[in-house]
């Protein structure tokens, strides 16, 4: 896999991965207010939010219109636009990036839909190396677990519907999201995967977050390093022009 690009900024990349319902929306959120406690900028960044393409997603959803490639294409253009305007400048203010998601979710989601790996690798190679990488290891029947508990339905691409792999959409939603859980077993020696038990209680697997981000990134969370990235900053930061 071509090397993402170091992160030689002042600010810290989080990310955490996993399936839909492995609950880690929850758990980087709880991170984010642990490290404001610190009196630490933070920021958040989701998978697929971009306004550049927002609309234009929605409505080839919408038509069934994407192919697996521009799927994957649509994706990229959108996790570039939020790279270069958002993550990039908050870290070169100083901040903690926090992403639900990042390039590894199309390395597995796009994958499974029939993109090459290689090409998929090579499609994301501009993109800032992540500090730190979670990724939240949850049971198919868990997971579905969650989501029906949560909402009346699973929706029509999670479920991977798109593929035609059963008329079901939870029988679907098991198979698609089976095959991404094995991609992402299979990235974890290959992105270096901080593996954690998505099973166990709120609190330990929060435990474990701090212990390990303490760990990975104590000497700038203790020395002062990111203490200057104010909310000021993050907020001119995310207001900056885009440099075409």
């Amino acid at each position: 896999m071509p090397l993402l690009v170091p992160n030689r900024h002042r600010g810290k990349l989080i990310v955490v991965e996993g399936i839909d319902g492995s609950g880690k929306s929850t758990q980087l959120s709880l991170l984010s207010q642990w490290l404001r406690s610190q009196r630490i900028g933070v920021a958040f960044s989701e998978w697929n939010s971009s306004p550049l393409v927002r609309e234009t997603t929605r409505r080839g959803k919408k038509k069934n219109m994407f192919t697996p490639t521009t799927f994957s294409l649509i994706h990229a253009t959108d996790f570039a636009d939020r790279l270069e305007r958002y993550i990039v400048p908050l870290l070169k203010a100083g901040a903690v990036v926090c992403a639900d998601r990042y390039a590894y979710t199309a390395f597995a989601r796009d994958v499974v839909r029939g993109v090459s790996r290689r090409w998929v690798r090579n499609l994301y190679k501009f993109a800032v190396r992540p500090n730190l990488v979670f990724y939240f290891r949850v049971p198919l029947e868990v997971a579905i677990g969650r989501i029906l508990g949560g909402r009346n339905a699973i929706k029509y691409y999670e479920a991977g519907m798109d593929l035609g792999l059963s008329r079901n959409v939870e029988e679907s939603f098991r198979l698609f999201q089976g095959r991404i859980l094995d991609e992402y077993e299979a990235m974890i020696q290959e992105v270096g995967f901080h593996v954690i038990d998505a099973t166990g209680s709120i609190e330990e697997q929060q435990r474990q977050m701090r212990d390990i981000a303490t760990q990975e990134l104590g000497e700038n969370l203790h020395n002062g390093h990111l203490l200057r990235a104010s909310q000021g900053d993050i907020d001119a930061a995310q207001a900056a022009p885009r440099v075409l």
